[in-house]
């Protein structure tokens, strides 16, 4: 490269330097794209070679492949579908000691008991044994005492059957003129629900009702009433209908 005459020594030399430094970097970029088009060259040959080679080989048998069977988990067997059966609530028989004149309420109790839970009782034994567990106090605790000593005497419990238990009951508890002995026990200031729970004494005055043949609603409420325990009569008190009185309103 020629320089004007009238440059300077020092830009002269810079150039110099820079067009010596330019040379060299365009022999380095040359060497470098001969190493390329060596390495583009070799792989190329190799490509071809592999190429052949796959073309020239036999073909690989096929290999029949079978889903893995995967074991599955046990299934528990589904529960029958039962039919969820509703039974009433039972609730045993009163103690029977013939208070209250509560012959009517206990044999009637123990009849029903029997007859919806008949699983209880395997044989017509048990059921008379059960019944008299509920005797107790007066007349009615002699009489199942005498029952065992009949079976102590004679090797032989005396009453077979519930039929015959409750033929022997009728006779030695209920009263021989019924209708005169409800209604004087209604009338009387005797009758009340004393140690009874509302649903015993309640179970009772209606037992007693339908012997009387009463029919009269206020004259019935008024008598519930007043069979009542104390503390019962003052929390109905407190209601808003209040305490009944013995005047019929209908009169």
């Amino acid at each position: 490269m020629l320089l004007p005459p009238d440059t300077s020594q020092g830009i002269a030399d810079a150039l110099g330097y820079l067009q010596h430094h330019l040379h060299e970097l365009t022999e380095r970029q040359n060497v470098s794209k001969n190493n390329i088009n060596t390495i583009l060259i070799a792989l190329t040959m190799q490509l071809q070679q592999l190429t052949q080679l796959v073309a020239n080989s036999p073909p690989l048998p096929i290999l029949h492949t079978f889903p893995l069977l995967v074991p599955s988990p046990p299934v528990s067997p589904l529960p029958a579908l039962t039919t969820r059966q509703t039974h009433p609530k039972l609730f045993c028989p009163p103690d029977f000691s013939r208070e209250h004149h509560n012959s009517y309420v206990f044999l009637n109790s123990c009849s029903l008991y029997i007859c919806l839970a008949p699983e209880q009782f395997h044989n017509e034994q048990k059921k008379i044994l059960w019944a008299l567990t509920f005797f107790k106090g007066g007349c009615t605790t002699k009489w199942s005492k005498n029952v065992f000593c009949q079976e102590t005497d004679t090797g032989v419990f005396p009453i077979q059957t519930w039929g015959d238990f409750k033929q022997q009951f009728q006779v030695h508890f209920f009263p021989v003129n019924v209708e005169v002995d409800v209604i004087n026990a209604l009338k009387g200031a005797s009758y009340h629900q004393g140690s009874w729970t509302v649903d015993d004494y309640l179970n009772n005055f209606q037992a007693l009702v339908s012997d009387t043949g009463y029919t009269d609603p206020w004259m019935l409420v008024v008598k519930f009433w007043q069979g009542l325990r104390l503390g019962i009569q003052n929390q109905i008190a407190t209601m808003p209908y209040g305490r009944p009185t013995d005047t019929n309103p209908n009169a």
